[in-house]
This record gives structure tokens, C-alpha cells and sequence, in this order.
């Protein structure tokens, strides 16, 4: 071989390896990159920051093993840089939880589910009918206390929360300004087991009355407007804590709600990813599928129903995420292909 055609070839392989190197760049512009992300401590948080993660991963990121923390020490370890982001934030619920200094060091990102946190009372839809029942002033009525009292002391049972969650605040309050406590008995064992049993009881054909929030196994298993309905609070009447956001405790286009909009009596929630302002600065591919990431309050509920029947190792939700990705195949490729072009 002549000197000019070794010449010729070295500088072709040479351009070639360029090409293929500023190829693999392009498509993995995280390389090199380690995240460090948190997770919340309720498992029905899970499965979306296990689909963030495969995003991050296809981009070139190495996502370390997620630290799962109560809101107030994530907030404080993302703001001290100590963790990049989790896609649990429930605001303006959180607000409250973040430190002094959260918003110059920190933000939230996109909607992972627009007014995807609700929460309130739910009544089975054959009772909603046959009484008439459209706010918890109905279980004042006799004739409903009756049909919704199984321990017989004269009360309608209501399936609560545990004591020590956030909610069993709000439903006390509930109770004691709608002058309801002689009414209601809020049943505040596991709350596992509280709707185990109101699901066996709707099988049984028999009523339910039930709190709930969403995302959640339940309103798959109990569908609102097919098997239950929300009802109404008899009017807003926040606490302290909910004074800030009182405007977000009624709410329209409610799937399932005996009117619209509907007074849920909690704050409604949109989950949004929060992450640190730095590694965002750093990181555009990273930042701009935080921005553009979104999912179904369904498809939420379809998987945590998986969970709550047994499906809910780290390998369990990690084969979830990658089905969910799979099923969404052509918007998921899109999404990835914005995030690299935002790296450019």
C-alpha cells in the first residue's frame, strides 16, 4: 500500500471515530454524569420515579440507588445539594415542608400529574343514588347513618386514616366544624386493611364510605362514577395549615363528583418534580425531560393496584416502568429526543 493511501486511511478511521463518538454524545449527553435522586416514603410514589430513571439512564446518566426520606429532610437535602431531585412533590401541600432558602437554590419542574393529588370522601354510587346524597351533612340523616353503621352505635362507619397521617387531622377538623362527630365514626385502623374490607363489602353489594387520595389502588378497584361517587363537604371551611391554598380545595372536571366543581375539603395537589437549581444549570437534557414529563392519574392507579396485590418489589416496579415506557413507546422517543436536543 502507498504512503498517500495509509495516509488517506488513517485520516478516514480518524473521522470515523469522530463521527461515532460525537454521535454517541449526542445520544448519550449524560455520560459521565452521576444523579442522585430521593423518593418518597409512600409507596405509590414509587413507579414514577422509577420511569424517570430509565429516562435519565437512556440518556447516559448513572442514576445512584434513590434514598427514601420524609418530605421535610428530602427538601433540606436538596436544597444543601446533598440530592439533585425526587418527582414527588405535592404542591402547594409541601410548601409548608421546605426550608427558607428552598426557591434560591431549588425549584419544581413540569407536572408529572397536574392536579393529580386529590383527596376527599368517597360513597358507593347505589347509595349516592338511593339517598340522594350529595355532601357529609347527608349522614346526619337517619336514614343514612342506618345504612352506613356496621358496629351499630348509631353512627355511619367511615373508613379513615391511621393516626399520625396528615389527613387524620383534616377529617377531625371536618368533623368538629360540620358538627358531624355524633354522626360519623371514623374507623382509623390500617388503612391497608380499612379498604380491604370496604372492597369486600362493595363485592358484597353493600354501601361504603370511604377517604381517599390519588394516586391509589383504590379508585381503580372502586371506580369513581362507576362504583363510587365524591361527595361534597357541607361548605370550605379550612384549617390553619389550608388557609394559603383555600382556593385549591374545590375543584372542577372531577371524574366521578356528585357536581362540578366539587368541595373536596383538601388541598388539591399538583405532583411536580423538584430538583436543584445547579444541577438543572448543568444538566439540560436532564431539565427539560424533568419539564416535559407527564402521566396519567390511570395509569398511576393501574400500577399501584399491581403493588397493593403483591407486584411491589424494586424489580416489580422497575419491570412496571419499563412496560409503562414500552406501552408509550412513540411519545416516550419523542420526549428523549427533545431532551437531547436541548442538550446541543
Amino acid at each position: 500500500m502507498s504512503i498517500v493511501k495509509k495516509v488517506l486511511l488513517v485520516l478516514l478511521c480518524s473521522t470515523m471515530v469522530t463521527i461515532s463518538t460525537a454521535w454517541a454524545s449526542a445520544d448519550k449527553p449524560g455520560e459521565g454524569v452521576t444523579v442522585k435522586p430521593g423518593r418518597a416514603t409512600w409507596n405509590t410514589g414509587f413507579f414514577q420515579e422509577a420511569i424517570i430513571r430509565q429516562g435519565l439512564e437512556e440518556l447516559g446518566y448513572k442514576v445512584k440507588k434513590a434514598k427514601d426520606l420524609a418530605n421535610p429532610i428530602f427538601y433540606k437535602s436538596l436544597a444543601l445539594g446533598d440530592l439533585d431531585y425526587w418527582t414527588n412533590g405535592w404542591f402547594p401541600m409541601h410548601n409548608a415542608q421546605l426550608p427558607k432558602n428552598f426557591y434560591d437554590v431549588a425549584d419544581t419542574y413540569g407536572y408529572v400529574m397536574k392536579a393529580g393529588g386529590l383527596q376527599g370522601y368517597l360513597v358507593s354510587k347505589k347509595e349516592v343514588e338511593k339517598f340522594n346524597i350529595k355532601s357529609l351533612d347527608d349522614f346526619k340523616r337517619p336514614e343514612v347513618k342506618k345504612a352506613f353503621d356496621r358496629n351499630g352505635d348509631g353512627k355511619a362507619d367511615l373508613t379513615a386514616c391511621p393516626p399520625g397521617w396528615g389527613c387524620e387531622g383534616v377529617i377531625t377538623h371536618h368533623l368538629d366544624v360540620y358538627d358531624l362527630s355524633d354522626h360519623i365514626n371514623p374507623v382509623k385502623a390500617s388503612y391497608e386493611a380499612g379498604m380491604a374490607s370496604a372492597l369486600g363489602s362493595f363485592k358484597a353489594g353493600e354501601p361504603v364510605f370511604f377517604y381517599t387520595w390519588t394516586p391509589n389502588w383504590t379508585v381503580y378497584k372502586l371506580k369513581p362514577g362507576k362504583d363510587v361517587m365524591w361527595i361534597n363537604v357541607p361548605k370550605i371551611i379550612p384549617n390553619e395549615a389550608q388557609k394559603p391554598s383555600v382556593d385549591r380545595m374545590t375543584q372542577s372536571g372531577v371524574v366521578g363528583a356528585v357536581s362540578d366543581p366539587i368541595k373536596l375539603g383538601f388541598v388539591v395537589a399538583d405532583i411536580r418534580i423538584a430538583a436543584n437549581k445547579k444541577f438543572m444549570e448543568k444538566n439540560p437534557a436532564a431539565k427539560k425531560l424533568f419539564e416535559i414529563f407527564t402521566i396519567s392519574l390511570a395509569d398511576v392507579s393501574a400500577q399501584n393496584t399491581k403493588m397493593s396485590e403483591g407486584e411491589k418489589s424494586q424489580k416489580d416496579v422497575k419491570r412496571h416502568a419499563a412496560e409503562w415506557v414500552a406501552q408509550n413507546q412513540a411519545q416516550w422517543d419523542k420526549w428523549l429526543d427533545q431532551a437531547r436536543e436541548a442538550a446541543k
